[in-house]
């Protein structure tokens, strides 16, 4: 399909992860893309779109989330998915089961939308997703779609994560504080930071070996992403962009 101007029209599924601290840079993302002629179908879940109605942050409809980009013509197209709970389900009480749930009950959910897309007009012929979903590579390879990891934080805080084994290799992973605080040398492209600079979790015992079952998983299907975009400043982050840029395409781009 083209545009007015014989352009080819791209049509992007778009899966934000379902934490807000996710969401709206993913959002904003997806209006640079209508922008400039791409044809979105944003996705959440139903379960966090509840949240934000409860909140009075969106509609019913949702249509509220895009309303200044339709008015200006951009085709965003916004669509929900189970994440394999109930919506009533308390996630914030029960962490443990909504995490297990959005790693492994929602991939069938996004899988079953991809198909109904596939059959739309235009179908999909790119896939974006946030970086922590274990499932985009996968799906993205099974339908023959162009992959485009998305992540919302720092190159910095993509690099820790991506480098877990280094922090298991050297004790600082699963270590409370207290008993370890030498510097963290040893992440390429970082050029120091101290244990109590990583996030809580990784300081759990109890949630460590939960987040490297998962967060690793998901750090394995960003290898198989055609490019990584990064949400940040290339000159304030250039020392590990470049770093992460050895290993395969990184880019940055400030999209909040």
């Amino acid at each position: 399909m083209s545009g007015s101007e014989g352009i080819p029209m791209h049509h992007a599924l778009f899966v934000a992860a379902p934490f807000q601290g996710h969401f709206t840079p993913s959002a904003n993302f997806a209006v640079k893309l209508a922008a400039r002629g791409f044809i979105i179908t944003f996705v959440t879940t139903e379960a966090f779109h509840h949240q934000r109605t409860a909140s009075g942050a969106v509609s019913v409809d949702g249509h509220e989330v895009f309303a200044n980009a339709r008015s200006m013509g951009m085709d965003i197209r916004y669509e929900l998915v189970s994440d394999g709970l109930p919506v009533s389900f308390d996630r914030d009480m029960h962490r443990d089961q909504f995490s297990d749930a959005f790693y492994h009950l929602l991939p069938a959910h996004v899988e079953e939308l991809m198909r109904k897309l596939l059959l739309a007009e235009p179908p999909i012929d790119v896939l974006i997703s946030d970086t922590f979903a274990v499932w985009p590579s996968t799906l993205a390879k099974k339908f023959g779609l162009p992959y485009v990891s998305f992540w919302t934080e720092s190159a910095l805080v993509f690099a820790i994560y991506y480098h877990m084994n280094l922090l298991v290799e050297n004790g600082h992973f699963g270590s409370p504080t207290e008993t370890r605080k030498d510097t963290i040398t040893y992440i390429p492209g970082v050029p120091s930071i101290e244990p109590t600079d990583l996030v809580s979790f990784f300081h759990s015992p109890e949630a460590s070996w939960r987040v490297l079952r998962n967060v690793g998983k998901a750090f394995e299907e960003v290898k198989g992403a055609d490019f990584v975009l990064c949400n940040t400043v290339q000159e304030l982050e250039a020392e590990v962009i470049r770093a992460l840029q050895q290993e395969w395409p990184f880019y940055a781009k400030r999209v909040q």
